[in-house]
């Protein structure tokens, strides 16, 4: 029979097209394989057992006329561990985050069995082997509480995006070499109206050329996926008066999306305002774009740490306790990575991390001959 590796990716849009790229370098590898992809519904519950009866029926029907190889299910489907086990099938977690908070992650029972308190009571620096001291209070949301619920995933819906990824290029083809700051912020990084005045203001003071995405403020009445890809998005109404006639000639305001990694590798970009999702990280990395780091949600505030203290490829936005961002925080921070001698540093580093990256993913590169492995580990079953 044929052979057949399986997907299991969780919905939100970062992890699910992170693993269809992980599919298609797999096939680079053997391309014989035949890649099935379980497309899960929404909302869902990541800690609920109640889709496995699914997947357990979708792994006996794929086995009828393939050899399964194995099963790789994203961090937030772990449930369908259990489903492989009872059906022999080997199982991967992929893990869309990076080393760093690997380790975090896989040290937190340690943290859970030596203290009866909540992180977000705890105060102080947790010391975990190979990561610099983490604050307690940075550690992801869902893990601040000792008896919080598990993560539910909320829906998705896709937007129409040709026509602003002509409109976006075609802009930063009129602007010079590494001069435009792009700010993106995920595909749920929602801010409130008063803090999406306070960046246009930071930026219209900074002096440079930006490339902002805009998503409307979270409203009660839609759930945050649906928010944050509403391409009815209104900037007169939320962006200060007479902001976009002021700032035309040096900057672009986009509604909802952008083509992030073609702009990232755009040779007019020479800066990223970024929420610290690792895809983003990785994609900035990989075309050698220094970063300011503003975590929002999930474990970006540890990415956000991993950046700065370790690898030193970012400068991070410093936030009020309310976790709000003023327009001069917002004006020092990117005239920082663009004109200082720290932004300089960053830079240089980014740029040096951009060639070490291009050789592991080089065809005899650590990651590929890493990935190559893993195949011929299941030619050998």
């Amino acid at each position: 029979m044929e052979e057949a590796i399986v997907l299991y990716p969780s919905p939100l849009v970062g992890h699910l097209i992170s693993m269809v790229e992980l599919g298609k370098l797999l096939l680079t590898r053997q391309p014989s394989l035949s890649i099935h992809i379980l497309i899960t519904s929404v909302p869902y519950n990541s800690g609920s057992t109640s889709t496995n009866p699914h997947v357990r029926e979708e792994l006996l029907s794929i086995s009828k006329n393939y050899t399964v190889h194995g099963l790789v299910v994203d961090f937030f489907c772990s449930a369908a561990l259990s489903v492989a086990k009872e059906l022999n099938i080997p199982a991967h977690y992929y893990f869309t985050s990076g080393a760093g908070v690997l380790s975090i992650f896989l040290y937190f029972p340690t943290i859970h069995n030596t203290t009866t308190k909540s992180l977000k009571d705890l105060k102080t620096l947790l010391h975990i082997p190979g990561v610099p001291p983490i604050p307690s209070t940075d550690m992801p949301v869902p893990m601040l509480e000792r008896e919080d619920k598990p993560l539910k995933v909320p829906k998705d819906d896709a937007v129409t995006r040709n026509g602003t990824t002509l409109e976006c290029l075609k802009w930063l083809d009129s602007q010079p070499g590494g001069s435009v700051v792009f700010l993106c912020f995920g595909s749920l990084g929602l801010f409130s109206k008063e803090q999406l005045r306070e960046i246009a203001f930071g930026l219209e003071r900074s002096g440079h050329r930006f490339l902002w995405v805009v998503r409307n403020p979270p409203s009660g009445k839609k759930n945050v996926a649906l928010s944050a890809h509403d391409p009815n998005i209104d900037l007169d109404s939320l962006l200060p008066e007479g902001f976009l006639d002021r700032t035309e000639e040096r900057g672009l305001v986009l509604k909802s999306w952008a083509p992030q990694v073609a702009v990232l590798n755009h040779p007019s970009v020479g800066g990223f305002v970024t929420h610290c999702g690792w895809n983003s990280v990785l994609e900035a990395v990989c075309a050698g774009v220094p970063l300011v780091a503003w975590p929002l949600y999930a474990e970006q505030r540890l990415n956000r740490i991993l950046l700065v203290e370790e690898m030193k490829l970012a400068l991070p936005m410093r936030e009020s306790e309310s976790g709000f961002v003023s327009a001069a925080e917002v004006e020092e921070r990117v005239r920082g990575l663009m004109e200082s001698e720290e932004g300089k540093l960053i830079r240089e580093r980014t740029v040096g991390m951009k060639i070490a990256a291009k050789v592991a993913s080089s065809e005899v590169g650590s990651s590929r001959v890493a990935l190559s492995k893993l195949v011929e580990s299941w030619k050998d079953k």
